[in-house]
């Protein structure tokens, strides 16, 4: 408690002698501030103390030099008789600018032996400034020059980042409409899958045989195309045979054997294309699909039919009249 008090007492003796006669600040005396205020106080004795010791050595220097100097001034009135007091003005003006460039070289004195090294390190410093001047200037040269060209690509950048910028927005504007085509052809496509399967339904419930779709016509009109394509090698070759003379035991035993096959087989066609020729019919009476966007196909489609109908007529008409 005591050390307390007394740290209180030297804070505010130290304050009231920095302050002076001007009042002193309000703070608020706790144990922290006054510990804090006690080392400052510490800090600035030493360091006040420090300074008295600093300015009694350059006291000592000075007495020093001024009793160095009295004493070459007696040495000079007494060996020459000289005097600055009897200089000219110039002299004057010579002396002073000799003292002033000893003190600036900081020259222990004015001999030559002291200010040719000081000027010789002056030289040499100017000639380091003026070469690290150069550098700093070619650095400079290429700083602008980098400067120039950065500019000029960052000009670049923008335009590019512009076009860029404006190509995006062009292809948003693709891409939301391509977006809504596809969502309206999502839509079109279901209604078309259900309207598919509803006539399928429907052609089914009306007895229509697969034989008699679209695929099976188009399969049929690519058999027919291949034997067609095929008959014709053996069309060539039997022309070769139509001039000669035919021999008639040999056809008619051809004949013969023609008209077995044919009658071994009549059990069959007549009912197989009769059966065609009646499920055609009913197909053809079948009312177009409910939905219009298969109009088109379907009558197509019933061309199609409506040419392989004559067709079987016209072949199922020559069998009935052949096995006739």
């Amino acid at each position: 408690m005591e050390a307390q008090e007394e740290k209180e007492a030297q804070v505010a003796a130290w304050l009231k002698k920095i302050f002076g006669d001007h009042p002193i600040p309000q703070y608020e005396v706790n144990p922290r501030t006054t510990e804090i205020l006690h080392h400052l106080s510490e800090r600035n004795r030493v360091r006040d103390r420090d300074v008295c010791l600093v300015i009694e050595d350059l006291k000592q220097k000075a007495s020093e030099y001024e009793s160095e100097a009295k004493h070459l001034q007696d040495l000079l009135m007494e060996s020459v008789n000289f005097s600055p007091a009897n200089l000219s003005g110039a002299g004057s003006r010579y002396l002073n600018a000799l003292v002033d460039s000893a003190v600036a070289l900081e020259t222990k004195d004015s001999s030559l032996a002291s200010f040719i090294p000081a000027v010789n390190d002056l030289t040499s410093d100017l000639f380091r400034t003026k070469s690290k001047n150069e550098e700093i200037k070619l650095e400079l040269a290429k700083l602008e020059k980098n400067l120039t060209a950065t500019l000029v690509l960052e000009k670049c950048l923008r335009e590019d980042l512009k076009k860029a910028e404006l190509h995006l927005s062009t292809e948003r504007a693709k891409v939301d409409h391509r977006l809504q085509n596809m969502d309206f052809l999502k839509a079109k496509s279901e209604e078309f899958r259900f309207g598919i399967k509803a006539a399928e339904e429907q052609l089914s419930t009306r007895g229509m045989d697969a034989s008699l779709s679209h695929q099976s016509l188009v399969a049929l009109s690519e058999k027919l195309a291949e034997l067609k394509r095929q008959t014709i090698p053996l069309k060539k070759k039997l022309e070769s045979y139509l001039d000669l003379m035919p021999n008639p035991s040999l056809a008619q035993v051809k004949i013969e054997e023609a008209k077995r096959e044919l009658v071994s087989s009549s059990s069959f066609f007549p009912s197989y294309f009769l059966k065609i020729k009646e499920k055609t019919l009913i197909w053809l009476q079948l009312p177009p699909p409910f939905f219009p966007c298969y109009s088109q196909v379907n009558h197509g489609l019933k061309a199609v039919v409506c040419h392989y109908h004559a067709f079987f007529n016209t072949f199922l008409d020559m069998c009935m009249c052949f096995f006739a």
